[in-house]
Protein backbone atom coordinates (compact mmCIF):
# COMPACT_ATOMS: atom_id res chain seq x y z
CA UNK A 1 0.00 0.00 0.00
CA UNK A 2 1.33 3.42 -0.97
CA UNK A 3 0.04 6.91 -0.40
CA UNK A 4 0.67 10.36 -1.80
CA UNK A 5 -0.12 12.96 0.84
CA UNK A 6 -0.36 16.57 -0.26
CA UNK A 7 -0.20 19.73 1.78
CA UNK A 8 0.19 23.46 1.33
CA UNK A 9 -2.92 24.58 -0.52
CA UNK A 10 -5.03 27.50 0.57
CA UNK A 11 -6.33 30.95 -0.21
CA UNK A 12 -3.98 33.68 -1.40
CA UNK A 13 -4.30 37.04 -3.08
CA UNK A 14 -3.20 37.58 -6.65
CA UNK A 15 0.54 38.10 -6.79
CA UNK A 16 1.12 35.96 -3.73
CA UNK A 17 2.92 32.66 -3.28
CA UNK A 18 2.18 29.16 -2.07
CA UNK A 19 4.27 26.03 -1.74
CA UNK A 20 2.75 22.62 -2.25
CA UNK A 21 4.32 19.44 -0.91
CA UNK A 22 3.59 15.81 -1.71
CA UNK A 23 5.15 12.93 0.16
CA UNK A 24 5.04 9.31 -0.94
CA UNK A 25 4.83 6.79 1.86
CA UNK A 26 4.29 3.09 2.37
CA UNK A 27 5.66 0.22 0.33
CA UNK A 28 7.68 2.42 -2.03
CA UNK A 29 10.45 0.64 -3.91
CA UNK A 30 11.27 3.33 -6.45
CA UNK A 31 9.90 6.67 -7.53
CA UNK A 32 10.20 7.62 -11.14
CA UNK A 33 8.58 10.72 -12.61
CA UNK A 34 6.60 12.90 -10.22
CA UNK A 35 4.43 15.85 -11.06
CA UNK A 36 1.59 18.19 -10.33
CA UNK A 37 -1.68 18.42 -12.23
CA UNK A 38 -4.60 20.74 -11.68
CA UNK A 39 -8.27 20.76 -12.44
CA UNK A 40 -10.46 23.86 -12.41
CA UNK A 41 -14.27 23.63 -12.28
CA UNK A 42 -15.66 22.62 -15.66
CA UNK A 43 -12.21 21.97 -17.13
CA UNK A 44 -10.10 18.92 -17.79
CA UNK A 45 -7.21 17.98 -15.58
CA UNK A 46 -3.97 19.41 -16.97
CA UNK A 47 -0.29 18.92 -16.32
CA UNK A 48 1.28 21.81 -14.43
CA UNK A 49 4.83 20.54 -13.98
CA UNK A 50 6.78 17.29 -13.96
CA UNK A 51 10.18 16.17 -12.76
CA UNK A 52 12.10 12.98 -13.48
CA UNK A 53 14.10 11.04 -10.93
CA UNK A 54 17.19 12.67 -12.40
CA UNK A 55 15.81 16.17 -11.93
CA UNK A 56 14.74 17.00 -15.47
CA UNK A 57 11.72 19.31 -15.41
CA UNK A 58 8.94 20.40 -17.72
CA UNK A 59 6.22 23.00 -17.26
CA UNK A 60 2.95 24.07 -18.78
CA UNK A 61 3.43 27.28 -20.77
CA UNK A 62 0.97 29.06 -18.49
CA UNK A 63 3.18 28.63 -15.42
CA UNK A 64 6.69 28.93 -16.86
CA UNK A 65 8.72 31.51 -15.01
CA UNK A 66 6.29 31.54 -12.06
CA UNK A 67 6.23 27.95 -10.76
CA UNK A 68 9.18 25.76 -9.80
CA UNK A 69 9.01 22.02 -9.25
CA UNK A 70 11.64 20.22 -7.19
CA UNK A 71 12.04 16.93 -5.35
CA UNK A 72 13.89 15.46 -2.42
CA UNK A 73 14.57 11.83 -3.31
CA UNK A 74 15.72 11.01 0.22
CA UNK A 75 12.30 12.07 1.52
CA UNK A 76 10.25 10.77 -1.44
CA UNK A 77 8.79 14.24 -1.68
CA UNK A 78 7.99 16.59 -4.53
CA UNK A 79 7.38 20.31 -4.14
CA UNK A 80 5.73 23.01 -6.21
CA UNK A 81 6.72 26.59 -5.45
CA UNK A 82 4.10 28.88 -6.94
CA UNK A 83 4.89 32.58 -7.23
CA UNK A 84 3.06 35.49 -8.84
CA UNK A 85 -0.18 33.60 -8.54
CA UNK A 86 -3.10 34.63 -10.72
CA UNK A 87 -6.86 34.04 -10.30
CA UNK A 88 -6.70 31.64 -13.26
CA UNK A 89 -4.39 29.41 -11.21
CA UNK A 90 -7.36 28.59 -8.99
CA UNK A 91 -7.93 24.83 -9.11
CA UNK A 92 -7.58 21.59 -7.22
CA UNK A 93 -3.96 20.53 -7.49
CA UNK A 94 -3.15 16.83 -7.63
CA UNK A 95 0.18 15.15 -7.03
CA UNK A 96 1.08 12.31 -9.39
CA UNK A 97 3.84 9.74 -9.27
CA UNK A 98 5.01 6.74 -11.20
CA UNK A 99 6.02 4.34 -8.46
CA UNK A 100 7.05 0.77 -7.97
CA UNK A 101 6.32 -1.09 -4.78
CA UNK A 102 8.28 -3.84 -3.09
CA UNK A 103 5.23 -6.10 -3.12
CA UNK A 104 4.61 -6.39 -6.87
CA UNK A 105 7.51 -4.58 -8.59
CA UNK A 106 5.15 -3.09 -11.17
CA UNK A 107 5.41 0.55 -12.20
CA UNK A 108 2.01 2.16 -11.62
CA UNK A 109 0.41 5.58 -11.60
CA UNK A 110 -0.59 7.00 -8.23
CA UNK A 111 -2.53 10.14 -7.37
CA UNK A 112 -2.86 12.26 -4.28
CA UNK A 113 -6.21 13.30 -2.88
CA UNK A 114 -5.92 16.86 -4.19
CA UNK A 115 -5.45 20.19 -2.47
CA UNK A 116 -7.42 23.35 -3.21
CA UNK A 117 -5.60 26.47 -4.34
CA UNK A 118 -7.71 29.61 -4.55
CA UNK A 119 -6.31 32.90 -5.81
CA UNK A 120 -8.44 35.97 -5.20
CA UNK A 121 -8.25 39.05 -7.40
Amino acid sequence: QVQLVESGGGLVQAGGSLRLSCAASGDVSSLNTMGWYRQAPGKQRELVAGITSGGRTNYADSVKGRFTISRDNAKNTVYLQMNSLKPEDTAVYYCHANMMTYSDRVLRHYWGQGTQVTVSS
